[in-house]
């Protein structure tokens, strides 16, 4: 089994997801006790969100280029970025190493495509729905990318930092966010993608009508499949 370097702290909430998930997954496709080998860098979310707020991205880069190289110090086969939004700055963060980076877009993308869909909502960070970084990544698997009007990306983004980053899920916020994806479904989106790894503790299928494709969860299973391959 591969050790996987698992990039995250942004936010821990959804970090330990990552950690939670991989090792349920290891457990159900082994068996016994068997548990994923992982090396976590948790980085201080309060210092990257100041990057992001103050449009600071190369610094942000820098900042997370350095860790994943301590990961591949540390011996990490394979990377894995456990943030939808921090993956604007995945370019820097593959001239840092030479292991592998396992891509969130990349991921979701090929699952929405096997599931025979083409046209998909996006709920996200204000950061991630409105800048090209993850949109043209999922374009590029032929996906066309619907996202909220802009008073629904505020709430959407203001529930992400105010709540779910703090490990706060409430119905209201559960309510808001199911009326988001009907809007998103009214205005032709065939699925939705979850595309703030937050999002999974608020949201989940049983909120829509139409296929969700939770990024937390499809790519701790990726991530887990590249672990295991050849074993």
């Amino acid at each position: 089994m591969r050790l996987v370097g698992l990039l995250g702290g942004m936010s821990w909430e959804s970090s330990a997801e990552y950690y939670r998930l991989a090792n349920e997954l290891v457990r159900e496709r082994l068996g016994g006790l068997a548990s994923a080998r992982l090396l976590l860098h948790s980085v201080d979310f309060a210092e990257v969100e100041r990057l992001q707020a103050e449009d600071r991205w190369d610094e942000a880069g820098a900042l997370l280029a350095t860790a994943a190289a301590g990961l591949e110090a540390g011996c990490a086969e394979l990377l894995v970025l456990c943030t939808n939004t921090m993956h604007k700055v995945a370019p820097a963060i593959e001239a840092a190493v030479s292991i592998p980076l396992l891509h969130i877009g990349d991921v979701t993308g090929r699952a929405v495509r096997a599931a025979g869909l083409g046209r998909v909502g996006l709920l996200a960070t204000s950061y991630t729905m409105e800048q090209r970084f993850l949109r043209e990544r999922l374009a590029d698997h032929g996906l066309t990318v619907l996202v909220p009007d802009g008073d629904d990306r505020a709430v959407v983004h203001r529930i992400i930092y105010e709540e779910l980053c703090l490990g706060v899920v409430t119905e209201e916020s559960r309510q808001a966010y199911r009326q988001v994806i009907a809007r998103l479904v009214a205005a032709g989106a065939e699925g939705v993608i979850l595309g703030c790894t937050e999002i999974e503790l608020l949201v989940d299928q049983s909120d829509a009508d139409v296929p969700v494709f939770p990024t937390t969860r499809l790519h701790v299973e990726a991530a887990v499949d590249a672990a295991l391959a050849d074993d």
